[in-house]
């Protein structure tokens, strides 16, 4: 019990801190590109493990065949997902970007359904559709404007890149258990760092120390640290014990608060916009999650228990 509900403040902060990536993508993207910006991000995180690398590494014997899932899983979510988000945001404004992070939770429903992971629940359905409402209706027409090419291109690499995170929550989540979170999220990102190191050195010509601005180092630090280990290590940790659909519902929060980051970076005013989106977001999470279940039941169960009485 304890666990499960360890499982969902892990994947609220974890939801939060992408929010803040978000940001810290959008900040220095216009430094470099987004092959070398994933892997130099990578590149951090796995530095950020290597410390611990020892203490987590399981004491059973790993078959060959469960490192090939790791490291397909690894490129895919560290690796290929990252560089997408990455090079949308090239693209489309952040607004636009956000709503195509909250098909997260879609995108991981229809997986998990068509390949027989979980059940398709009407309570699924609708905390999803609260979840994708609420993001839709903070950033409104401007998300959905479909006026130019380059919307086209940066929406395409944004659904693609979602897509891999939906594969990997929902057949990620069998390896997660068998090896620990913590052990396939840090070798994961190794498989994905070697994967994008001949990239980096096709795409610049060279993979050395990158020359960024002040700003740009904190960002890529906080991408390969908070936004990157630490948070996908806490994400990682919730897809163990929680189903994926309940897990990425949680990811609806990450554009509101990228929003939320820019009142108090940018001095934005909190808007009535952003109060109602937010109240669809968390009511999707509330009935996602099950929190709403158990009252339901309950209140189900006092009506049937209670003893009709007919008026004489």
């Amino acid at each position: 019990m304890n666990k499960t509900l360890f499982a969902h403040a892990a994947a609220a902060v974890a939801a939060l801190s992408a929010g803040g990536g978000v940001v810290a993508t959008r900040l220095v993207i216009g430094e470099t590109d987004p092959v070398s910006l994933a892997f130099y991000r990578n590149f951090v995180s796995v530095i950020c493990f290597a410390p611990v690398l020892p203490f987590i590494w399981p004491k059973h014997r790993i078959p060959l065949t469960e490192y090939g899932k790791i490291a397909l899983l690894g490129i895919l979510f560290f690796g290929f997902f990252p560089w997408a988000l990455n090079a949308s945001l090239q693209y489309i404004p952040a607004a636009r970007g956000a709503v195509g992070l909250a098909t997260i939770p879609i995108q991981t429903l229809i997986v998990a359904v068509l390949f027989g992971r979980e059940n398709l629940t009407l309570a699924k359905l609708i905390a999803v559709g609260l979840a994708f409402m609420g993001v839709a209706f903070v950033f409104g027409l401007e998300a959905i404007n479909l006026s130019t090419s380059e919307y086209l291109v940066g929406d395409s690499l944004m659904l693609l890149g979602v897509f891999c995170a939906a594969i990997y929550s929902v057949f990620g989540r069998g390896t997660l258990m068998r090896h620990g979170p913590l052990f396939v999220t840090a070798l994961a990102m190794v498989f994905a760092a070697l994967a994008l190191f001949p990239l980096t050195y096709f795409q610049s010509g060279t993979v050395g120390v990158p020359v960024l601005t002040r700003e740009g180092w904190l960002a890529v630090l906080f991408l390969g640290s908070v936004s990157g280990a630490i948070q996908f290590s806490l994400f990682t940790w919730a897809l163990r014990w929680l189903p994926a659909t309940t897990t990425v519902l949680y990811l609806t929060l990450s554009p509101v608060t990228a929003m939320l980051l820019g009142v108090f970076l940018i001095g934005e005013t909190v808007t009535s916009v952003l109060v109602a989106g937010l109240i669809f977001i968390l009511s999707g999470i509330l009935i996602g999650s099950g929190a709403l279940s158990g009252l339901t039941t309950k209140v189900a169960d006092r009506s049937f228990r209670r003893p009709l009485r007919l008026r004489p």
